[in-house]
């Protein structure tokens, strides 16, 4: 394959390699059996290189559910608000706005279901062997399993995802557009 960084050989170059391909062949059979399988080959050439996708391209889907996370709960705007001004009743009754939209769109877009079926609170067991991106161990974690321990968070699994193929004409860095009221 050709380099295009570098330059062709020159003539004397190329002479010189000849040579040195020659008499090493003529003396090293294992070489001469590699020049013999390269010569068989069909000339490579250059593939056009396929242009990767931006960041934003690849991630495009992580980033559709974040936008309408924003659009149907206002999520982002929760979160980057410095909620520490606002009242505990302003808060809560923001908080269910978010919540409400927020979950219908994981509802829409994303089957869940618990990873333990227990009710938090109740004493489970993790048997040897346990898949530890399903199960985190906390507090005091000695021993060899199998554990006993009370369930503090069921934790969740997918198990479907339905979104939308993203349109590559669309911006997905874009979460949610400004807005103007015209008046």
């Amino acid at each position: 394959m050709e380099d295009k960084n570098q330059s062709e050989p020159s003539f004397f170059t190329r002479l010189g390699t000849a040579m040195s391909c020659f008499w090493r062949a003529l003396s090293n059979p294992t070489f001469a059996r590699q020049v013999a399988l390269l010569l068989r080959e069909p000339e490579k050439t250059a593939q056009p290189k396929v242009a990767e996708r931006p960041p934003e391209q690849v991630h495009a889907s992580g980033l559709f559910m974040l936008s309408m996370l924003q659009r149907e709960g206002r999520l982002i705007d929760f979160v980057q608000e410095d909620v520490a001004t606002f009242s505990d009743a302003d808060i809560g009754s923001a908080a269910r706005v978010v919540h409400a939209g927020c979950r219908k769109v994981l509802s829409e877009y994303l089957a869940l279901e618990p990873v333990l079926k227990q009710a938090e609170g109740d004493s489970v067991t993790v048997p040897a062997g346990f898949d530890a991106q399903r199960i985190r161990l906390t507090g005091n974690v000695a021993g060899q399993p199998p554990f006993r321990g009370a369930l503090k968070h069921h934790g969740w699994v997918t198990t479907g995802v339905r979104l939308p193929k993203v349109s590559e004409t669309l911006d997905p860095r874009v979460l949610a557009p400004a807005e103007v009221e015209l008046s």
